[in-house]
């Protein structure tokens, strides 16, 4: 394989974790252990992103439509998180890797929101490396919220309706901290979204691999950096 090239690399890597369900049914498991499969490729990935300098990781974890799926499966999700959590906390902290969390956080179960707020107060002085979890997110959601927050400003007088510009939108987003991803890579061969980061991936490359994501791993991971460094990033101009 051709060697990454350190003065090119993304500097946020946005991924759709996509296709635990349907690894687990073609092993004739249940979808849980998709998911606490999927938990392995989680620190896989993060660890190789630190490890070549990555400093922005996002993972698209928990939409805001899979609260529509069986209750089992939900409750089962929301145990692999609070153990996902409580195994990494050490290994995020040698790692200098900050936590944080993206959606309407709120909605979660009192005690996963517990450990997720615990682990983010623990690793906010990390500043290696932020590893944003996308939990009860959903892009349109996202742009309602802003929208809300936006109208309430202009309500409240503090804000006149022709100073809301690009910029103003992106800080009023849940992502206001983070800079658009550079490179967006989704599991399992769907060609689609998903309603994952709409505003921010404007003109982030995109890598679709049909390989499942408990079957995705380090190899993959650098081969999709690569393919994002041999692109051309235009941005609207010509590429002369």
């Amino acid at each position: 394989m051709t060697s990454i090239d350190p003065k090119k690399l993304p500097k946020h890597i946005a991924i759709i974790m996509d296709g635990n369900g349907r690894w687990a049914k073609k092993k004739f498991m249940n979808r849980v252990r998709g998911h606490q499969k999927g938990t392995d490729v989680v620190r896989e990935i993060t660890r190789a992103s630190r490890e070549i300098g990555i400093s922005y990781l996002t993972l698209y974890a928990f939409s805001e439509e899979n609260w529509k799926r069986p209750q089992a499966e939900i409750a089962a999700l929301m145990n692999i998180l609070k153990q996902f959590l409580k195994s990494e906390l050490s290994e995020m902290q040698e790692n200098g890797i900050r936590l944080q969390a993206i959606g309407r956080v709120e909605k979660l179960p009192k005690g996963a929101q517990d450990i997720l707020y615990d682990t983010i107060e623990k690793t906010a002085k990390n500043k290696n490396m932020v590893l944003t979890l996308a939990l009860s997110y959903g892009g349109r959601q996202e742009i309602v919220d802003s929208v809300q927050e936006i109208a309430d400003k202009i309500g409240r007088g503090t804000l006149t309706a022709d100073q809301i510009t690009e910029e103003l939108i992106s800080k009023a987003l849940y992502t206001s901290n983070l800079p658009d991803p550079d490179l967006l890579i989704r599991t399992s061969g769907e060609y689609r979204i998903s309603n994952f980061l709409l505003w921010q991936i404007a003109y982030t490359e995109i890598y679709i691999t049909p390989t499942l994501w408990p079957d995705f791993n380090k190899d993959e991971y650098l081969a999709a950096i690569i393919d994002f460094q041999n692109r051309e990033r235009r941005f609207g101009e010509t590429g002369e």
